[in-house]
């Protein structure tokens, strides 16, 4: 081997690096532009099967990886946001909306007219004006475009190396030989595909060294059918992967993408190998970039199209293929604590999109609020019969809402050093604050039911007068904490509002009532034992109402 060879072979290799990274940044730079956009489609497919194939095609389009959109829907199938039914619509869009990038490798080939769209011509300018816009610009959105402006040009830039390196080749016989034979076999042609997908793990790359070679008239017609049919199979190995430590459910979604580009790949594998018998010579032709562009995108709508109105025996398909456990351990694990489902939500394979991570982790937030707010109710039930059972449930939610708390914080951290826009490291700063109220809260609950539990030790009661002031009080704080969760499930404005009024009225009632009862206690109408309690019970409802206040303000601090 040459000098000259090795020179090649190490500007193929830099040529595919910047390829991938330029996918990368582009890919971030329009995930973070797209915003809560994505999640509002989120919620639409769960209703729509139609729906989750355009969300499909959408969120692979923007980041370039039908693997990293089908990791995503493992994950969501894991936390249970997405049934098997839906996220089969998602997985057909995500093969659509690969194609984007295959379409962006041959615009140089789309003829004179769009010579302005040479890599040559735009690529460098893209690279220069987006890392300028990176470098000096301090506004968020500015930062954005620039990523996404750069990542164009990087990727072009690493087409043109790879591309560069492999001109000098064109003419070796080992290329005519290699593509002649896989396009007269369409075994080796798709296993070929799949091969070489599965090692980079994304067929958006794959499809692009192919274009590659194409563009330096190396690849058979044949050859490059069969290897595309086989990059749609091999990319299915990162979703396969991902599922390994997920429950049966979010296997069998894995499985369902497997199925479905298996089957895609074989029905039109099928049709063009006898196509290729009767037109031997159009299948030994060389094909150009577009032409593959065209064939990747006439497949995957033709896939979907056909394989659409199939969506649930596919997933019954997938039932054979991962099987239920004998030992029943699933069934247990939807009967699962509200710990066990939390871990199950925080499924770090939503990583691959910062926004929908960020979502998760507030639906958690929200959900161990609610855990709190039915724990305020049992302490104040438990401040007024005593009952030993309401006492003990009270307790145990207060584990819940501990675990809890260690779990969200350690997802927290992670998401936090992800790639984050400006908005989002709000939202994941104030989760961090939220759910250190909502522990509190559980704290003073648990405070709640240790006098709960000393009075009925004792034989402490109150007058009828001091119970009705504890109810009233109880119920504004519940108000208060109600209306703080809301705010940060709905994001609405007037809960906010209506937690800064329930915790005004809980200030003055606590220090309303507190001087009350001093009286009552000077007048002798109170046991002093009493009175203590009764006074650490309402200073805990004034904290509870507090940090509602707390909460709703984060969400205010959002708007």
């Amino acid at each position: 081997m040459s000098v000259s060879d090795v020179s090649n072979l190490f500007g193929f290799a830099g040529g595919l690096g910047m390829f991938l990274y330029g996918m990368r940044i582009m890919g971030d730079g329009m995930q973070k532009t797209a915003g809560s956009k994505m999640s509002h489609f989120l919620g639409m497919v769960t209703n729509n099967r139609f729906l989750g194939v355009v969300l499909g095609a959408l969120i692979t389009a923007i980041l370039h990886s039908s693997a990293a959109t089908t990791v995503m829907v493992v994950g969501f199938v894991n936390a249970g946001i997405l049934n098997l039914t839906q996220a089969v619509g998602v997985i057909m869009g995500a093969n659509i909306g690969t194609t984007i990038t295959a379409w962006m490798v041959s615009l140089n080939q789309l003829g004179d007219a769009f010579s302005v769209l040479q890599p040559s011509f735009f690529a460098p300018l893209c690279i220069g004006i987006g890392s300028f816009m990176i470098v000096f610009s301090k506004k968020q959105n500015m930062n954005l475009i620039g990523e996404i402006v750069s990542g164009v040009g990087l990727l072009f830039v690493g087409l043109e190396f790879m591309s560069g390196s492999i001109a000098p080749y064109t003419d070796a016989p080992i290329f005519a030989q290699a593509f002649a034979i896989m396009g007269r076999n369409p075994i080796l042609g798709i296993l070929t595909g799949a091969l070489v997908t599965a090692v980079i793990q994304s067929s958006t790359a794959s499809v692009g060294i192919l274009q590659t070679l194409a563009m330096n008239g190396i690849v058979t017609t044949g050859a490059a059918i069969y290897i595309t049919l086989g990059q749609n199979i091999g990319t299915c190995l990162t979703a396969m992967l991902s599922s390994a430590g997920a429950n049966r459910t979010a296997k069998r979604a894995a499985a369902i993408h497997l199925t479905f580009n298996t089957m895609g790949a074989v029905i039109f594998g099928i049709g063009m190998f006898a196509l290729s018998m009767l037109r031997p010579e159009a299948a030994s032709a060389h094909i150009s970039s577009v032409q593959i562009s065209m064939f990747h995108t006439i497949f995957n709508v033709m896939n979907t199209l056909l394989l659409y109105p199939f969506a649930n025996q596919l997933v019954k398909i997938s039932g054979l293929i991962v099987k239920d456990k004998e030992d029943g351990s699933e069934a247990e694990a939807g009967n699962a604590g509200e710990t066990t489902q939390a871990l199950r939500h925080l499924d770090q394979r939503i990583f691959e999109s910062p926004m929908f991570a960020i979502e998760v982790a507030q639906m958690e937030t929200v959900h161990m609020g609610q855990i709190a707010l039915n724990n305020i109710r049992l302490a104040s039930e438990a401040i007024e019969n005593r009952d030993p059972e309401t006492i003990e449930k009270v307790y145990k939610n207060e584990k819940d809402i501990d675990r809890m708390e260690e779990l969200l914080t350690g997802y927290l951290i992670k998401v936090n050093n992800l790639s984050l826009t400006e908005r989002q490291k709000l939202l994941v700063n104030n989760l961090f604050y939220s759910i250190t109220d909502i522990e509190r809260v559980g704290d003073h609950c648990e405070n709640l039911a240790e006098q709960a539990e000393y009075m009925a030790q004792h034989g402490i009661s109150f007058s009828e007068t001091g119970s009705c002031d504890l109810r009233a009080i109880s119920e504004k704080a519940v108000k208060s904490f109600t209306h703080a969760v809301a705010a940060r499930q709905t994001g609405d404005m007037d809960d906010v509002r209506k937690v800064s009024q329930y915790e005004d009225d809980v200030d003055m009632l606590e220090e309303e009532l507190r001087d009350k009862h001093i009286e009552r206690l000077s007048r002798g109408e109170c046991q002093p034992s009493s009175g203590v309690v009764f006074l650490d019970i309402i200073s805990n409802l004034e904290r509870i109402s507090d940090h509602a206040y707390n909460l709703a303000g984060y969400v205010k601090d959002e708007m």
